[in-house]
C-alpha cells in the first residue's frame, strides 16, 4: 500500500507539473467578416490553457506592423468608445469583441494575442470590411490635350470596396473610339486620335455600395484648321455692302487674315473684318466689303493658320445691276454722300412695270 501511494503521489505531482507547463493555444478564431456602414459584428476568440496569461484584442495595420491599437485585455476593454465591448464566456474561454455602429475606419485587421512572455506570444487574426462606396482617386486623368493622328490614354482608378469597376462613357452617349457606347476597364486607348473625338469622357465607379462616382475627363484635340465657305460665289450692285464668309473649325484657335490679289486685308473706309468664336474649335469670319468699287470686285481669300497647318477658302465678289438685300438694304452711296436708294422689292417691280410697258410697244407699233 506505501508503494501504491508513493506512486500516486509522483504521478501526481507529475500530471501537475505537466498541467501547469501546457502551452496557452487559440482554437477558434471569426472567419473574414464584411458589414455596411451602420453594422454591428461581433469577433470570437477560443482560447485553452491561458487562464494565467493576458489575452488580449489589438488593431493592427498589416502593412506597419508597428503600427497596432491594443483595444482590450483579457475581459475589460482599454480604449473609451461606446461602440466596442467585450463579452467573456468562461465556459467556452471565448472573448467576444464586439462593434456596433461601424464606421469605414474600422475596416482593417483584428489580432487576437495571447501574451506568453516579453518576446513570446501566440497570435490569430480575422480581417473585418467595410462596404463603401467607390472614390475615384487622385492619380486618375482629369483632362488630356493631344494632336490628330497621335495616340492618347486616359486612365481611372477608385477606392472602395468591393473593388468598383470601372466603364466608360462619352457625353450624350455619343459612340467611343474604341466601338460601342460602354467601355470596362481602367484605361481607355485610343490608337490614333481625330478630331471627331475631342470632348468629354465620363468614367463611371460602381461598385453596387451606393450611387457610384464619375469624373468628367476632357480630351481636347489639336488639328490644322479646316475652311469651308457656305457661298463661294457673291453678287452685288456698285455702292452697295456685300458680306462675304468662312467658317473655321481648328485648335488651337488659328490667326485669320482675309487676302484679295495677295495683299491682307485691314479694317478701314474699304473693309471690316469680323470674328465669332461659337466655340473653342469654331469661328466665322466675315469681311463686309463697304460701298463697292469696281476695283474691289474679283476673288477673296479668307485664310486660317495655326502651329499645325494653314487652309484657305474663296469667295468670288461679281458684279450685279440689281443690289442684293440683306445686307444692302438700306444706302447707296456715291461720292461720300448717302443718298436713299430702291429696295429689292421695288426694283423688282419697277422692272415688272417696265416690262409690260416694252411688251405693249411692241405689239401696238402704232404707239
Amino acid at each position: 500500500m506505501a508503494f501504491n501511494f508513493e506512486f500516486l503521489t509522483i504521478l501526481l505531482c507529475f500530471t501537475t507539473i505537466a498541467w501547469a507547463q501546457r502551452t496557452p493555444t487559440i482554437s477558434h478564431i471569426t472567419q473574414e467578416q464584411i458589414r455596411d456602414i451602420g453594422g454591428q459584428v461581433d469577433l470570437d476568440c477560443s482560447v485553452h490553457y491561458a487562464q494565467d496569461y493576458p489575452v488580449l484584442w489589438v488593431k493592427y495595420d498589416r502593412m506597419k506592423a508597428t503600427e497596432s491599437l491594443p483595444l482590450s485585455t483579457n475581459s475589460g476593454l482599454i480604449i473609451r468608445d461606446s461602440r466596442f465591448s467585450l463579452r467573456f464566456d468562461a465556459a467556452s474561454a471565448t472573448y467576444t469583441l464586439s462593434i456596433k455602429d461601424i464606421q469605414e475606419t474600422d475596416a482593417g485587421w483584428y489580432q487576437c494575442q495571447v501574451i506568453i512572455s516579453v518576446s513570446n506570444k501566440i497570435t490569430a487574426e480575422v480581417e473585418l470590411q467595410v462596404r463603401r462606396p467607390p472614390i475615384i482617386s487622385d492619380n486618375s486623368t482629369r483632362s488630356l490635350v493631344t494632336s490628330e493622328e497621335e495616340s492618347a490614354q486616359m486612365e481611372c482608378y477608385a477606392g472602395g470596396f468591393p473593388p468598383p469597376k470601372i466603364s466608360w462613357r462619352r457625353e450624350n452617349n455619343a459612340i467611343l473610339p474604341t466601338g460601342g457606347s460602354i467601355y470596362r476597364g481602367n484605361i481607355l486607348k485610343i490608337a490614333s486620335v481625330h478630331k471627331e473625338d475631342r470632348g468629354t469622357y465620363y468614367c463611371v465607379a460602381e461598385n453596387g455600395v451606393g450611387k457610384g462616382a464619375r469624373r468628367n475627363i476632357n480630351l481636347e484635340v489639336e488639328f490644322a484648321p479646316v475652311v469651308t465657305v457656305p457661298r463661294p460665289r457673291l453678287g452685288q450692285a456698285l455702292q452697295y455692302d456685300m458680306d462675304l464668309e468662312c467658317h473655321v473649325e481648328a485648335y488651337p484657335p488659328p490667326a485669320i487674315t482675309w487676302l484679295k490679289d495677295e495683299v491682307q486685308l485691314s479694317n478701314n473706309q474699304h473693309y471690316r473684318i469680323s470674328h465669332f468664336a461659337t466655340a473653342d474649335e469654331f469661328t466665322d469670319t466675315t469681311l463686309r466689303v463697304i460701298t463697292i468699287e469696281k476695283r474691289q470686285y474679283g476673288t477673296f481669300t479668307c485664310k486660317a493658320q495655326n502651329k499645325l497647318g494653314t487652309a484657305e477658302g474663296q469667295v468670288e465678289l461679281f458684279e450685279t445691276i440689281i443690289p442684293v438685300c440683306p445686307p444692302a438694304c438700306g444706302q447707296a452711296r456715291y461720292g461720300g454722300a448717302a443718298s436713299l436708294a430702291p429696295s429689292a422689292g421695288t426694283v423688282a417691280v419697277l422692272s415688272a412695270i417696265y416690262i409690260a410697258y416694252a411688251i405693249k410697244r411692241i405689239a401696238n407699233p402704232r404707239h
